[in-house]
């Protein structure tokens, strides 16, 4: 079982930069990849980055640029730095954890007003 906390979501005006963490517990040893995902109101849960155990990122279209994921085995935490917010990056944020299943947080809200 892996456990996720995420933290560090807000509300700001466009432009502003905010920074989520996602702390992980429990079973990490087995956890490969790492991401994050939003979910605006009336939508589905769509990918905005994800980091692998190795280091690789991907990252949604409409975040390349703007956004930044990393990850620190050390500490078993994910952040995601988010710079230049737009109205359209207002969500839910979920933290995601792969080992042989997916584990999710509980969410943290990000408002971005114009």
């Amino acid at each position: 079982q892996v456990q996720l906390v995420e933290s560090g979501g807000g509300s700001v005006q466009a432009g502003e930069s905010l920074r989520l963490s996602c702390a992980a517990s429990g079973s990490i040893f087995n956890i490969n990849r790492m991401g994050w995902y939003r979910q605006a109101p009336g939508k589905q849960r769509d990918l905005v980055a994800t980091i692998s155990s190795g280091g690789s990122t991907n990252y949604a279209d409409s975040v390349k640029g703007r956004f930044t994921i990393s990850r620190d085995s050390a500490e078993n935490t994910v952040d995601l730095q988010m710079n230049s917010l737009k109205p359209e990056d207002t969500g839910v944020y979920y933290c995601q954890a792969i080992t042989r299943r997916s584990y999710w947080g509980q969410g943290t809200q990000v408002t971005v007003s114009s």
